[in-house]
């Protein structure tokens, strides 16, 4: 068995040798770009999924969020259920906020979005939009006539927003005017501009709770409460939360945000397996037209193996040899590729509406990508060396 393996290892590497070396480059060349394009777009996706939990996370809820009971519009009490989920093992900061629909006028422009009244040092334990300011400063505890809001909302001067929001150019120091779902109307100093990058948080505008609870006649009421956990994606503390037997609706961000992300996420599964499908198809071409006209081109060597008395399944196998050599070359040349890749959007990440998005390679995806591109090799390489080994020895000689 093991000289059979020899003489086929010895076969494989002089047909290596003595064949064009123009052609084998070219064909570990597309080896390695199938199999970049095999391990890319799972990267892009792993990216996607992963830049959006973080800014979920970072700017839009937390890894909790504690929501009204059925049927009403606040939660009660905001302040004490606060001090109860913070005692609970592994909760670092919570965060109660009161969300509104209002109307933003600056100069005779005006622009509909979420204003947000938040306690600032709460906020700051649980998001990260206050590291985020372009210009002024965030919140203050004590502010009651300062506002800061998104980048998107606050525009720049005569560009539009792409029918988001837009006030095309306030700036810090400058006063809006905002209209509450009551009527109210009250003017507030723009005290600073953020921006994270998500389109739903740069669109929208904070005040202090104390302001907005004013305004709306509201006494330590919410309409949402955001927990900021120490470890991320651990279910476990949702469950938790509930065993102390707080009875508003938790929801982790997953959940809050998920019908958007598993729809998108679906959606590239979709074009993945199509890529999927349509790069093992060319590989098994490539591999397949290779070691045919390999073949072809030494039908009557192999004739002449098979009368100096070499068995069938060793020719055979010469040519399977020939076909890991060069998957395997070619899957270490597209590792290299997917690195020099990996490394270039790492550094210069894809503009997504969520975020910058980094490709994250699994070793899960390298692995599987791995393992199918030598199957289909194996395969295609298997067959036409079959079909041409099996001829009897006279057919073969003679071409």
């Amino acid at each position: 068995m093991f000289a059979g393996l020899r003489v086929s290892a010895f076969l494989a590497w002089k047909s290596i040798q003595r064949g064009s070396r123009g052609t084998l480059a070219l064909t570990i060349m597309i080896i390695a770009l199938i199999f970049v394009n095999l391990v890319f777009l799972p990267s892009i996706i792993s990216g996607v999924v992963e830049t959006f939990n973080t800014q979920s996370i970072d700017f839009n809820f937390g890894n909790l969020v504690i929501e009204p009971r059925e049927g009403t519009q606040y939660i009660s009490d905001a302040t004490g259920l606060q001090r109860r989920v913070e005692r609970i093992p592994g909760i670092t900061g919570t965060s109660s906020r009161i969300a509104a629909g209002a109307t933003f006028f600056y100069r005779g422009r005006n622009a509909a979005s979420t204003l947000y009244g938040i306690v600032p040092e709460d906020e700051r334990s649980v998001t990260r939009i206050a590291e985020y300011m372009t210009e002024g400063e965030f919140l203050s505890n004590g502010d009651t006539d300062a506002i800061v809001m998104g980048t998107t909302l606050a525009g720049t001067e005569g560009e539009e927003a792409g029918g988001l929001p837009s006030l095309q150019g306030i700036g810090v120091g400058d006063s809006v005017e905002v209209a509450y779902p009551n009527g109210e109307i009250r003017t507030y100093r723009v005290k600073g501009i953020y921006e994270t990058q998500s389109f739903s948080v740069d669109t929208a505008a904070f005040i202090t709770s104390r302001e907005m609870s004013g305004v709306l006649g509201l006494q330590d009421q919410a309409s949402i409460i955001l927990v900021k956990t120490e470890v991320n994606g651990r279910e476990e503390y949702k469950t938790e939360i509930l065993s102390y037997g707080i009875q508003e609706e938790v929801r982790t961000f997953q959940e809050k945000s998920g019908g958007f992300v598993d729809q998108a996420i679906q959606s590239f599964n979709i074009i993945n397996a199509i890529s999927t499908l349509v790069s093992l198809i060319i590989a098994i071409v490539v591999v397949f037209i290779v070691i045919f006209i390999n073949t072809v081109n030494r039908r009557r060597q192999i004739g002449i193996l098979k009368a100096i008395g070499i068995d069938q399944q060793i020719i055979i196998n010469s040519y399977v040899l020939q076909v890991l050599f060069i998957t395997t070359v070619g899957a270490l040349a597209g590792i290299v590729l997917n690195a020099g890749v990996t490394t270039y959007l790492t550094a210069y990440p894809l503009a997504f509406p969520g975020g910058p998005v980094y490709p994250a390679v699994e070793a899960s995806a390298i692995l599987r990508s791995i393992a199918s591109l030598f199957a289909v090799s194996v395969v295609a390489g298997y067959i036409p060396a079959w079909r041409i080994a099996r001829e009897d020895i006279l057919s073969a000689i003679r071409g």
